[in-house]
């Protein structure tokens, strides 16, 4: 079985061009092209069955451009093995192949350029790949990146699991890719959604959108602290952060995932935003697989600790205890702390959130202690 004379006329010539991306549209039968000097487009006649005919247009662009017909799963492990002098060549070649593989295997290279992402998108644009784009610091920081951002909040109410809406919502909420009311109207829909919430903590755990006040002790415990802070002490520069109004509101936002988590994903996702919260206190590096292993080491920090920041907060804050107590045993939290509970259970919704209750009851006293 053969392309058609015109069809295969048709494909040499484009592939003459100096062609940055090759998409096909199988459902139409359609060949598109994006070349140094615009769009293309060849209406292929099939000579059988519309398959077996997509299946030999991909045999003579991979003859074209790889020199084999196997296409890109028989070039793949050739160009693993290339030197990296010849890995930004290879990715634009994986382009031409009209295999949306080929392309999502361009999208998580690492060495990835602005130029070839933008191409990439043309060749395939999907939220998978719109969220592993935005991933990198370089396309994060491109002309694509808006667009890319658009694109996934768009399609964001589509989405079906939740780890897919908190890293689309964590990934737009990178700086300068989102105008102010567009976040304003993100946070409006994680009422809906509380998902989407996760997203925020992640990416602008000290800029919320929410309307709070600092705790009342809020002023006081900044005066008093003010010596230690001014010496970087971590734990001092946290509980000021905790009882500022951005910490209340970041407190509160987790309050609200608790209430209403829908997935197993939504959860491990919050505690790892708690983890970077708290991820310039040293005792927090060691998270704990219970409640009660974090709450029994804090009472072991208190009468000993070889931590001369923890000590002397402890010092000069005796009356604060309980919102020192509280601080460590939340930055004691992470993804481990839900491994009992997790490795036991699949459930989702209110069930499992019932089953987080020995976890969550307990944890959610301790946040109270450092809310108004």
């Amino acid at each position: 079985m053969q392309l058609s004379n015109e069809d295969n006329l048709r494909l040499n010539v484009l592939l003459a061009q100096d062609l940055k991306a090759v998409r096909i549209d199988e459902s139409k039968m359609i060949v598109y092209a994006l070349s140094s000097k615009g769009d293309a487009k060849i209406q292929l006649n099939p000579t059988c069955k519309d398959e077996k005919y997509i299946r030999l247009v991909k045999e003579l662009l991979s003859n074209k451009i790889m020199g084999s017909p196997g296409g890109y799963p028989v070039y793949i492990k050739r160009w693993t093995r290339m030197g990296q002098e010849r890995r930004e060549e290879s990715l634009a070649q994986l382009l031409l192949l009209g295999e949306q593989e080929a392309v999502i295997a361009v999208v998580h290279a690492p060495s990835l350029t602005a130029d070839i992402a933008r191409h990439a998108w043309w060749a395939y644009p999907s939220a998978d790949n719109a969220r592993k784009l935005l991933e990198k610091k370089e396309i994060a920081e491109s002309e694509l990146a808006r667009e890319l951002a658009e694109f996934l909040l768009e399609f964001l109410p589509f989405e079906i699991e939740h780890k897919d809406m908190i890293d689309s919502v964590r990934l737009c909420l990178q700086p300068n890719l989102l105008k102010n009311d567009e976040i304003e109207d993100l946070w409006k829909r994680a009422r809906r959604k509380q998902s989407l919430y996760v997203g925020f903590l992640h990416s602008l755990p000290d800029q919320l959108p929410e309307q709070t006040v600092p705790h009342p002790e809020f002023e006081t415990l900044t005066t008093l602290l003010e010596p230690l802070v001014e010496k970087h002490n971590p734990y001092a520069v946290q509980l000021v952060r905790y009882l500022s109004a951005p910490g209340q509101a970041f407190l509160n936002t987790v309050n609200r995932v608790f209430e209403k988590a829908a997935s197993q994903d939504t959860v491990v996702s919050m505690f790892h935003a708690f983890t970077d919260y708290n991820r310039e206190l040293p005792l927090a590096a060691n998270k704990q697989r219970t409640i009660d292993v974090a709450e029994q080491q804090v009472e072991h920090w208190f009468k000993q600790t070889d931590d001369a920041d923890l000590k002397a907060l402890l010092e000069i804050s005796r009356d604060y205890e309980p919102m020192i107590r509280a601080l460590l045993v939340l930055a004691q939290m992470g993804e481990i702390t839900l491994f009992p509970i997790f490795g036991l259970t699949d459930a989702l919704g209110s069930v499992m959130r019932k089953k987080l209750k020995p976890l969550t009851d307990p944890l959610q006293e301790h946040i109270q202690a450092l809310l108004h």
